[in-house]
């Protein structure tokens, strides 16, 4: 990064920070992760400078031809990690594939049925914050409040009595399998279209460690980066009927230009996936899980849905006096970065909570294993028993800082430049 040091030190500083950050501290928030060097290669090229709307081979700029190999190459490694018919890259987040997805097939007004946010939800699934609750009328579906679990028989209900256009099926804080089939079934009953959104079990998906949603589902979305391990960015599959809809939706409808270094980045991400260390990765993902889950109930620290089938877990805080953003600062000053997050049943405002969000998808890509889980499980809890002891947290912030000496990242980005 000389070039930007030299002509711009006070972003070259944060940006050395912010690797410095991420060295230091055991980053367990279950939206992110950590990419490989292929994949920060390919976000810094010079396919950066190259407009290229329209798809390839139907672009509306010349001299297109190299990124057409680019794009068509993230294409195909995605219907071929997905099993799915037809694959559009483009979309710039997971947010706007959703909104893609909903453009695609609804009207303003239509009716959609998706998660209650504060049951595992996601914005873009109908909150009224959000263009989705805004633009659509929108019912909900949720969890069983008494063992944390989608009640499929109350989606049913609901589904025949409101008899919604689209169902959401999908998460971004539910630690149990989703079952897809199930949500086909609903939405075939009542006559919707079925819109999964997997991005945060899209890696998991994608390697058999949670059911598909694709023969299941008329369009799936997802994100390129949490379990997937590849750039920020959106992805969307679809059978093959409804791929013109989804791409001209996605272009000219929402998007103007493709970012082509984000998706050389999501070729690149999508041919890793493809590889058999991945399928390894993943399970390493799911086994970190369960192992940081276990130490967590042992040591008496409450879990929704009593522990979890995927990459993260949610931590009910509601029996102890503590909230879960006292409980996030209070362990990212010990050194672990977590997020505050709503909980069934939640009483408090979304910027103050009663649970905690933990995922192990980043811990497991610097190679952090079940017997690291064992040490980390407890210190969190400790945290959680004594938040306001500086010196306890300043304890575990140095075994933290020895942990993340032993499995170092990036360490030719974040190293001080030699003078």
């Amino acid at each position: 990064m000389e070039s930007l040091r030299a002509q711009d030190p006070q972003v070259y500083d944060a940006v050395l920070s912010e690797s410095r950050r991420q060295g230091t501290q055991l980053e367990m928030i279950a939206s992110e992760n950590f990419v490989s060097r292929a994949v920060l290669e390919a976000l810094g090229t010079t396919l950066t400078n190259k407009y290229a709307e329209g798809l390839p081979s139907k672009r509306y700029y010349g001299g297109c031809e190299f990124v057409d190999q680019v794009e068509e190459l993230a294409r195909e490694r995605a219907k071929h990690l997905f099993d799915a018919d037809h694959a559009n890259v483009q979309p710039h987040s997971g947010a706007q594939a959703n909104m893609a997805g909903y453009f695609a097939f609804l009207k303003p007004g239509d009716k959609i049925l998706g998660m209650n946010l504060s049951h595992g939800g996601h914005l873009t699934h109908g909150s009224p914050v959000n263009f989705s609750g805004r633009m659509y009328e929108v019912v909900a579906y949720g969890v069983n409040e008494g063992d944390g679990r989608i009640d499929y028989d109350a989606l049913r209900d609901v589904a025949l009595k409101e008899r919604p256009d689209m169902i959401v099926a999908g998460a971004s804080a539910y630690p149990r399998i989703i079952d897809f089939e199930a949500f086909g079934e609903v939405a075939r009953e009542c006559g919707a279209v079925l819109m999964a959104d997997i991005a945060h079990i899209a890696g998991l998906v994608a390697t058999g460690h949670h059911p598909s949603p694709v023969p299941h589902a008329d369009v799936v979305t997802t994100t390129t980066h949490k379990t997937l391990r590849g750039p920020r960015g959106g992805l969307i599959l679809s059978r093959e009927e409804h791929g013109r809809i989804i791409d001209k939706t996605v272009f000219p409808g929402i998007q103007g230009g493709p970012l082509m270094h984000v998706i050389a980045a999501k070729a690149v991400a999508l041919g890793e996936a493809l590889e058999p260390e991945f399928a390894s990765y993943s399970a390493r993902v799911v086994e970190n899980a369960a192992a940081l889950a276990q130490v967590l109930i042992d040591r008496g620290v409450r879990l929704v849905s009593g522990g979890t089938d995927n990459h993260l877990l949610l931590v009910d805080l509601r029996d102890r006096d503590l909230t879960g953003k006292d409980a996030e600062e209070a362990l990212e000053a010990a050194g672990i970065t977590v997020n505050k997050n709503t909980i069934p049943g939640e009483q408090r405002s979304p910027f103050v909570t009663s649970g905690l969000r933990v995922g192990t998808a980043a811990l497991t890509t610097r190679g952090l294993g079940v017997s690291e889980m064992a040490s980390i499980g407890g210190w969190m809890a400790d945290v959680l028993s004594a938040p306001g002891d500086r010196s306890l947290i300043r304890t575990i912030r140095a075994h933290v800082t020895d942990l993340c000496d032993a499995y170092p990242l990036y360490p030719e980005v974040a190293a001080p430049p030699v003078a």
